[in-house]
């Protein structure tokens, strides 16, 4: 196998990793019917006159499964994590006792599950199109390739293998996607 070969499959493997990666992080942000610190995640409160992530101001537990309690570490910003909680708009409400935020996490519905995992299989098929958009980078930048003079037979096998990576890639993501609508299933 030629260096640019090589330097091509490991250029697409990087980028299809980053499609999963992505998919996995953008599945962490939906709610699956049970308390999880990375719905809180896009959350950030003006901190000392800067915008700061909540996890960075305070500690953010799941003592069981229906609930999420963040306990800042100055007492002063009980209000203003309340506040911004509220105006993230994620469907939580807060509550202060004075000395942590409680949020109780409600039951999802039969329908908001169905809405859930449309959502998971969306996002499932932008990955896969992301997957399919760097096969076909990679085909034509084959293409070009041969026409610099690779051997037919290395563009072969180029496309072989990346058919190959494309397919496990894919293989990968279906795994993802049935594991989270798994979790959201579950009652």
């Amino acid at each position: 196998m030629t260096d640019e070969l090589e330097l091509l499959l490991d250029e697409a493997t990087e980028k299809m990793e980053k499609a999963i990666k992505h998919l996995e992080h953008e599945l962490s942000h939906l709610r699956a019917g049970r308390a999880n610190p990375a719905l809180l995640d896009g959350i950030h409160i003006d901190y000392y006159g800067s915008s700061t992530p909540l996890a960075q101001v305070s500690n953010i537990n799941t003592p069981d499964a229906k609930s999420i309690i963040i306990q800042p570490w100055e007492k002063n910003l009980l209000g203003i994590i309340e506040k911004a909680i509220l105006a993230a708009n994620i469907g939580f409400t807060p509550v202060n006792n004075g000395e942590v935020i409680r949020i109780n996490i409600p039951p999802l519905t039969e329908e908001r599950r169905h809405q859930l995992v449309k959502q998971v299989k969306q996002e499932g098929e932008t990955a896969k199109i992301s997957v399919r958009g760097t096969r076909k980078w990679v085909n034509d930048e084959l293409k070009g390739l041969l026409k610099d003079g690779l051997a037919e037979d290395e563009e072969k096998n180029g496309e072989k293998l990346i058919q190959e990576m494309t397919d496990k890639h894919i293989s990968r993501i279906d795994k993802v996607v049935d594991q989270k609508e798994k979790e959201i299933m579950t009652v």
